[in-house]
């Protein structure tokens, strides 16, 4: 079994090819079941509780993969990251393991490849400035994805401690980005972008939908169970909204506050991201409509960037037992 670290996982998978990936591989099949999710708490302080999610797929090409990721919130505080995730490739046809990857790479490269997909379908055309909520590892990825598929030039960070925004900012402008910090005024901020993109992992909402610009498009990708939440549920009313799974109406906890509030119906989300691949649903239809892109994360995407570190190495004889 061969062993990816951090840089070799990511070598592969950048967005220019990542983004395509996705696209055809939600618009082709694979079986992924229902994720499974588990509570740990082992100190009987909050600030140890974690959530770990194992999540299976596999596809007709002859991959099965498993990814094991661990959610501890409280790791902020430690100066520790808050995700911690393994990746198993294993052949399909005879289970023989293939690869161990580095499941926090495939995990933030994919989820930020995921977001700027949705973009692709959602985002004004000539969209340019970028707010970004968070400067976790999949906040730091947003700029490079969304710049694949709209012509970004303008990108602003925020971030519940000031100094991690202005952290952020100063590498993103090392790395040649136009970047700022958006400091304390998120409101300011959100009127002022075309993308808002959330990528932390709050429990109570950080954007509101009285501050969303006509033809914005806002971006959910932090949160993923019910007790989290990064919108409140006025960014539903009068906006498009689109899933990237139907998991999404059972996980989301924006969404459920929304549905409860009356915001938002289940039988009114627009469309999946699957949808939008095949060209099964419409897309942004006008410049002046607000677009929602809520995302739980789907391990079709962690198999579809699994596979291509895979075979980016892999040998003839390999791909021939694969599809024997």
């Amino acid at each position: 079994m061969k062993h990816f670290d951090e840089a070799a996982t990511g070598a592969p998978l950048s967005f220019e090819r990542l983004v395509p990936a996705l696209r055809a591989a939600f618009a082709a099949e694979a079986q992924v079941p229902p994720r499974h999710v588990h509570s740990i708490e082992t100190g009987g302080d909050a600030a140890t509780r974690g959530t770990v999610l194992i999540m299976p797929a596999w596809s007709d090409a002859g991959f099965l993969g498993i990814k094991t990721i661990n959610i501890f919130p409280g790791n902020g505080a430690r100066g520790l990251p808050g995700l911690h995730a393994t990746y198993v490739l294993y052949n399909a046809r005879t289970g023989v393991p293939l690869a161990m990857m580095d499941g926090n790479e495939i995990t933030a490269r994919r989820t930020a490849a995921a977001a700027a997909l949705g973009a692709s379908f959602l985002a004004r055309t000539g969209a340019r400035k970028l707010l970004v909520l968070g400067t976790g590892r999949i906040a730091r990825m947003l700029p490079a994805a969304h710049a694949t598929v709209r012509p970004i030039d303008e990108v602003w960070v925020w971030n519940h401690r000031p100094e991690g925004a202005e952290a952020l900012a100063a590498q993103w402008r090392a790395d040649g980005w136009n970047a700022q910090a958006a400091g304390t005024d998120l409101e300011a901020a959100v009127r002022n972008a075309d993308i808002v993109s959330c990528a932390t992992l709050a429990t109570a909402p950080l954007v509101r939908g009285e501050w969303l610009a006509p033809g914005a498009h806002l971006d959910l990708i932090g949160s993923f169970t019910p007790a989290m939440r990064e919108a409140d549920v006025q960014c539903f009313a009068n906006a498009r909204t689109f899933i990237d799974t139907p998991e999404a109406l059972q996980k989301a906890g924006d969404l459920l506050d929304a549905i409860a509030a009356g915001t938002l119906r289940a039988d009114a989300v627009q469309g999946t991201l699957a949808e939008l691949c095949r060209g099964a649903r419409p897309g942004r239809t006008g410049d002046a409509e607000r677009t929602v892109f809520k995302a739980v994360g789907s391990a079709l995407e962690d198999l579809t960037a699994a596979t291509l570190v895979w075979r980016a190495l892999e040998t003839p004889q390999q791909a021939a037992d694969r599809t024997a």
